[in-house]
């Protein structure tokens, strides 16, 4: 027997809602282990290449994927925390992901259409635009800064360990891209 649809719905959005908030605890459990391994001295010598940022490919990965997972307030706890940590500007940095997290929001519907290779291009060319905004404000501000050859590296080890990470976050966390058809848990089409 059947349960009335009423009360199937309501289950169904209850399982959403507890899915969803597992993944936002997921998703700070990986960011603070991300910080914490930034942190430790681990091959730190001068004039080395800059690592990938793994957190920033991590962001756009479930962005693109499951936006319902990474809520703003969530997004920037973390980024101002990691701010924090790293001793740079306090909400700079953070304001400009988030605001590239809600362009790539903003066009959820287009993003589940497209394919890998566009999608690699979009995160990429939204990568190299946080740079060079981050950038232009530092030198507005009078602000000291790393060369551009060191910043760009690092920008460009992060699109390529982009796939990496989707690639990890699809195995690892089952992230996908919503079905067609499918609702969140305020019932509304992904």
């Amino acid at each position: 027997m059947q349960m009335p649809r009423p009360k199937r719905m309501a289950a169904m959005v209850e399982g959403q809602t507890q899915r969803a908030w597992v993944y936002r605890g997921l998703f700070l459990l990986v960011a603070l282990v991300l910080l914490f391994t930034r942190l430790l001295p681990l091959g730190s010598v001068a004039g080395d290449w800059p690592g990938p940022d793994i957190l920033l490919c991590l962001i756009f990965a479930w962005a693109t994927r499951r936006p319902d997972y990474l809520p703003v307030w969530l997004l920037a706890g973390v980024l101002l925390l990691e701010d924090l940590v790293l001793m740079r500007p306090p909400g700079l940095w953070t304001a400009l992901v988030i605001v590239a997290v809600e362009f790539v929001r903003s066009r959820v519907a287009l993003t589940r259409e497209l394919t890998f290779m566009a999608e690699w291009a979009m995160v990429a060319g939204l990568m190299v635009g946080l740079l060079l905004a981050y950038r232009l404000v530092f030198t507005v501000s009078f602000l000291p800064q790393p060369g551009f050859g060191f910043a760009m590296m690092q920008t460009l080890w992060s699109i390529l360990c982009y796939p990496l990470v989707v690639g990890a976050s699809r195995i690892a966390f089952d992230l996908r891209k919503p079905a067609t058809g499918e609702v969140d848990s305020y019932g509304r089409r992904l």
